[in-house]
């Protein structure tokens, strides 16, 4: 039977001392660890206090010192002192004044000090016969209890009002809490008050292990919804038990120099892993700090999407109300020129074919403002035919011919010998991007002119490991030229080259961009070239056969 008992009370013992090592692991996880900054150290010193209580209570049972009884009393009473001060702060949606700090320590401070410096609490205090320590109870034991008591459902009530105050993750983290804690108080009073009460008390010491209900819920929340990093909390764990061995063996140390010896151990360890933690948490900081600048670029990308997409609604919107009055426009100053309501005298028929021309260049800006809202929103439509490709060039190079002849340049169409293979692409929009290369190529040529081919290609797809066939139209001039930023930057949105104001002022910088789109929308490609400034430049469009 005595075998039995010892078997009992070791068992005991080590329950007690994992229940406030781990209390002590969670304490030192939220004050390291925690991104809630709230109560933080509150948190650590409640979960010191509780370690202190099982400590007192491990060394209850394993000594034969009866002050282990009164630390025990005092170090309980601090224990809720201390939770008393977490949930003012816990529950606080602002600073905790500093009177209600005080009056909770002083009266907590006061409530431990009375078992620990009177017998007011407990007295007459003797060994118990099996383990541990027998007392009995002083007048002031019932203020005691009612302390316990008050303190118990102080905390139920104000995180419950806290639980009603509060929603999303921040509600489900404090039910948590306050589900484990009530767990954890009900056994506390069952165990400690009540069976007492009928002098059952073969459970009692089971109160200071009852406390790991409340450690299993907060931990519970901890993992489920991230306060803290979990990295953090295994390598701390792992680090406080080799500590929590180590000063075990100080503990049992059989004489002088194995404590000496230990003891330094256990200083080295607790060093080295202070070092390793502070380690790992910088890391995680960094980490955490990346991701924030990650979230907030997210954000800003999100943001920068909506006002493009904006931006583009907009565009399409005041191109479709555009596009109207200037149809008007053109249609009745053609009606003019072309003397439906009469003959007009020459200074009326000059300015009205500025405004005719003016015009023509507003509906071709709309025109183009249209297909990019209409690429961007992916609203692009194409009507996709077989033709040929020369039969496009020369539509081009007729309709363009009179401006070529203007300037006094030369447009040479160099028409294959052969026909070409026919293509098959959206006519209107191909025949567009080859108008516009021609038509750059005579604005931006002030002497010699414009030659114009198409011919049929071929290049080698290394994603694909076959020869490609090609159709390539090439514009080439003996115009203005260009340098290599102007080559890299040409085709993109409202991009014009450097000095080419001083030979066209009205260019918008969105023909190309418009014209490369297109082209990658037939699985084309479209480049320039140009061997410098002043010595021309040659356009390249490539389409594929097939």
């Amino acid at each position: 039977m005595l075998g039995f008992y010892f078997l009992y009370f070791i068992m005991l013992e080590i329950i007690i001392l994992i229940s406030g090592i781990i209390n002590l692991i969670l304490g030192l996880v939220v004050l390291f660890g925690s991104e809630q900054k709230r109560g933080r150290v509150a948190f650590a010193f409640f979960s010191a206090m509780t370690f202190l209580w099982a400590l007192c209570n491990f060394f209850l049972y394993s000594s034969d010192f009866p002050i282990f009884v009164r630390l025990a009393y005092s170090a309980g009473a601090l224990v809720l002192t201390s939770i008393i001060f977490w949930v003012l702060i816990f529950t606080s949606r602002s600073k905790v004044k500093k009177y209600k700090s005080i009056s909770v320590f002083a009266i907590g401070i006061i409530i431990a000090v009375l078992p620990l410096a009177t017998d007011l609490v407990v007295n007459n205090i003797k060994k118990n016969i099996e383990r541990g320590f027998d007392q009995d109870t002083g007048v002031l034991f019932s203020v005691y209890v009612i302390f316990f008591l008050f303190s118990y459902f102080f905390v139920i009530f104000k995180l419950g009002r806290y639980l009603r105050q509060s929603s999303g993750q921040e509600r489900s983290q404090t039910r948590l809490i306050l589900l484990g804690f009530s767990l954890y108080v009900g056994c506390s009073i069952l165990l400690s008050f009540i069976l007492p009460l009928f002098n059952y008390l073969k459970l009692t010491d089971f109160d200071v292990p009852s406390s790991l209900i409340f450690v299993a819920f907060t931990t519970y929340a901890i993992v489920q919804y991230r306060w803290m990093n979990i990295k953090v909390i295994a390598f701390e764990f792992l680090a406080v038990l080799i500590m929590g061995a180590s000063l075990f063996e100080v503990f049992i140390a059989e004489d002088l120099y194995q404590r000496i010896y230990k003891t330094a151990l256990f200083l080295i360890l607790s060093t080295l892993s202070f070092f390793m933690i502070r380690s790992v948490l910088n890391e995680i900081k960094r980490k955490d700090e990346l991701q924030e600048m990650s979230n907030q670029l997210a954000v800003a990308n999100s943001k920068l999407r909506q006002l493009d997409k904006a931006k583009s609604e907009f565009i399409s919107i005041a191109s479709h109300q555009l596009r109207t009055p200037l149809t008007s426009i053109k249609g009745f100053g053609s009606l003019l020129l072309e003397g439906t309501y009469g003959p007009l005298p020459d200074t009326q028929r000059n300015a009205l074919e500025k405004i005719y021309i003016s015009n023509e260049r507003l509906i071709q800006l709309v025109e183009d403002l249209l297909n990019i809202s209409r690429m961007e929103a992916g609203r692009m439509e194409f009507d996709f035919q077989e033709a040929q490709i020369e039969d496009l060039v020369q539509e081009a190079a007729d309709t363009l011919e009179l401006s070529a002849k203007a300037k006094k340049l030369y447009l040479h169409w160099q028409k294959p010998s052969v026909a070409l293979p026919k293509l098959k692409i959206d006519i209107t929009k191909i025949k567009e991007v080859i108008s516009n290369m021609v038509d750059n190529a005579i604005k931006y040529t002030q002497k010699g002119g414009v030659t114009v081919r198409a011919e049929r290609g071929s290049f080698f797809d290394h994603e694909t490991r076959e020869q490609k066939n090609v159709i390539r139209v090439s514009v080439s001039d003996t115009g203005i030229g260009m340098d290599k930023d102007e080559l890299e930057n040409i085709f993109n949105k409202f991009e014009r080259g450097k000095d080419v104001s001083h030979y066209h002022t009205d260019g918008t910088g969105l023909g190309m961009y418009v014209g490369k789109k297109m082209v990658e929308a037939h699985h084309g490609k479209i480049w320039a070239e140009s061997p410098g400034k002043g010595k021309g430049s040659r356009f390249v469009l490539e389409l594929p056969v097939g």
